[in-house]
């Protein structure tokens, strides 16, 4: 089931206002340009602000997500016609040879059991031509990056139009190996209502991600550092390799 703050219409509505630094986003397109992509999967497209700005780029998109929440904020958006969005995720795709699938933020750690962590990397594989790239991101768990997500750290208030005050704040809840669970608080002003969502993300070693890519059919072509968050994180380029 698909977190809280993904599927909860109240909370998928504020989702964007909540984490309005999207720069990382930027990044991708420029891989998408970089890598001469004319279609693009967009796997975890949570709200849609990556797969409207490709399509934005004359990009053809489809963009999967398992929260029908944040999929009815995406298709309400000025544009969404241009996109295909499908209420799922990425081990029942359709026919599709994108030449170019993505998995941006905390989608790739999201995906936290093994067994649809493989059932993905799979699916995006039968999904891209042969040649096609997968791009995606996955923070390095030496930097623990957990040790900051506390109210301390997290808080903030933002006053959102038509909704009003939201406090929001980030409380670590567990540190088990590679899982780390945390529960995010939102407070509105508006009627005291107080909604959480509990996470977890799977924080994988670079050695682990790169053999996992292998024995799925990947040819791991770069790792690099994310430019917007030098040194935190992996950004895999994986691809399928030419028939």
């Amino acid at each position: 089931m698909p977190d809280a703050i993904f599927e909860h219409p109240r909370l998928a509505t504020i989702y964007d206002d909540l984490d309005s630094d999207r720069s990382d986003l930027d990044v991708y397109a420029a891989i998408a340009g970089e890598l001469g992509a004319r279609s693009v999967l967009d796997v975890g497209c949570g709200t849609g602000t990556f797969a409207l700005l490709l399509a934005g780029n004359g990009i053809e998109v489809t963009g999967v997500d398992p929260a029908g929440g944040s999929l009815d904020v995406a298709r309400a958006k000025a544009g969404a016609e241009r996109v295909r969005w499908i209420h799922g995720d990425a081990t029942s795709l359709p026919a599709l040879r994108a030449d170019l699938a993505t998995m941006t933020g905390n989608v790739a750690q999201a995906i936290a059991a093994p067994d649809d962590w493989a059932g993905t990397l799979r699916g995006v594989h039968d999904a891209l031509r042969p040649g096609g790239h997968l791009v995606f991101e996955t923070r390095d768990p030496a930097r623990r990056a957990w040790l900051e997500w506390n109210r301390a750290e997290t808080y903030q208030r933002v006053d959102i139009e038509g909704v009003g005050v939201v406090e929001t704040w980030t409380d670590l809840i567990d540190v088990s190996g590679p899982l780390v669970t945390f529960r995010g608080t939102c407070v509105f002003a508006a009627d005291g209502a107080v909604l959480t969502s509990h996470s977890t993300l799977r924080f994988r070693e670079r050695d682990e991600v790169e053999a996992d890519l292998a024995e799925h059919g990947y040819t791991v072509k770069e790792v690099r550092g994310a430019p917007d968050r030098p040194g935190r994180e992996f950004v895999f380029f994986a691809q399928r390799p030419e028939e």
